[in-house]
């Protein structure tokens, strides 16, 4: 299962920093740079966090735009490399939009990107919170909080990922500054929104007792986490296990331990609900799906829950799907990936790559998600 990582270099970011022009947005403004001799540095930085990955090219394959916002530095580092967005000669802001939109619909696991905060804001602008990404500081403003601190710190991070380690999902805020009031000496930044950005998970010890208790709280936390982001008209189908079970109880409702049910606005609305009876129930409806993993084998689809078929899970969409677990369940794994076994390979194929599963109360984490051969 390869890695499948997005990129996009803005190759002019940087561009005014070292001719004082305290900027590079807009066309006018990287052109005038490159006549006062400015030097693109963008794609340097890019090689420099992606040389981190070179001894993993065989479990990632890159996916970019071309030329200069990408294609060229991959592939002279060796990646397997997908041109899925062509620009003109000069590139734009436009451009960085339209290749984020196309790595969003491919369903890469991360955007990689360089620039500063004005690619932030490009990005943001496409994908919102809707994929991980990791920016390459290469621009002359980084004031958002999407940047991995040096080129070869986002390297490593997305080394954590492809080597399967445990890596958790923040939200971060994008900002930017007004150029034209900076160039006369006046900082303004304004927060533009936020985006998913993975980081080293940092471990801490919730209680000094062991065991049971623990457990308790963190689910306890992922449960909160859970209800708290109920949307109202929404249905929600409930898979089995005792994670979900949990999730149950902090809305006070009754639970099928090995069954499915359906909630709607935290009331019950089908217990223990058959393939066909969800697939009548949510038909036409917006709806979401919690499910979280057996312990010891991984399976989230396939074992305990053959209720929930492909059809159904086609129809709620995997950006729909809301994985549940605690770290220490994920660790139990040693490593190994998740398993969808749904019966239809296709769809198998579709659920592999990297989810979130939520962790915590506003704990997430990226894990990856493989099926049997």
């Amino acid at each position: 299962m390869a890695f499948k990582l997005g990129l996009i270099v803005n190759p002019v970011a940087g561009l005014g920093g070292s001719v004082a022009l305290k900027g590079s947005d807009g066309a006018d403004t990287a052109a005038k740079a490159i006549k006062l001799g400015a030097q693109p540095k963008a794609n340097l930085r890019t090689q420099a966090a992606l040389e981190v990955l070179t001894p993993y090219q065989n479990q990632l394959t890159v996916y970019t735009a071309n030329g200069a916002m990408g294609e060229h530095t991959a592939k002279e580092l060796g990646f397997t490399t997908e041109v899925i967005y062509y620009s003109e000669h000069v590139t734009t802001s436009v451009d960085t939009e339209q290749a984020a939109k196309a790595l969003l619909e491919l369903g890469v696991d991360l955007i990689l990107f360089a620039g500063g905060d004005g690619t932030a804001r490009n990005i943001c602008h496409a994908v919102e919170d809707n994929v991980p990404v990791l920016g390459i500081p290469a621009g002359c403003k980084i004031h958002s909080g999407v940047y991995a601190i040096t080129p070869k710190a986002a390297g490593r991070v997305v080394e954590m990922l492809v080597k399967g380690e445990l890596v958790t999902l923040g939200d971060a805020d994008v900002m930017d500054i007004d150029e034209d009031a900076f160039r006369q000496g006046t900082v303004k930044a304004k927060r533009y929104g936020e985006m998913q950005v993975p980081s080293e998970v940092r471990y801490v010890q919730a209680v000094k007792n062991g065991g049971k208790e623990t457990d308790e709280l963190v689910l306890a936390d992922i449960a909160a986490h859970v209800v708290s982001e109920m949307e109202e008209d929404t249905l929600y189908i409930m898979g089995s296990g005792s994670t979900v079970e949990a999730v149950m109880q902090e809305m006070g409702l009754e639970n099928t331990l090995l069954g499915v049910d359906l909630v709607e606005d935290q009331q019950l609305i089908g217990r223990d609900l058959t393939a066909q009876k969800l697939l009548e129930l949510t038909k036409n409806r917006k709806t979401k799906l919690v499910i979280t993993l057996i312990g010891g084998q991984g399976h989230i689809f396939g074992r305990g829950n053959q209720q929930l078929s492909p059809a159904l899970i086609r129809a709620v969409g995997i950006h729909n799907i809301i994985v549940v677990a605690t770290k220490t369940k994920l660790q139990a794994l040693n490593g190994r990936p998740l398993i969808s076994d749904t019966g239809d390979t296709e769809l198998d194929d579709e659920l592999s790559g990297y989810i979130r599963v939520t962790s915590g109360f506003n704990d997430h984490i990226m894990y990856a998600v493989g099926h049997q051969d």
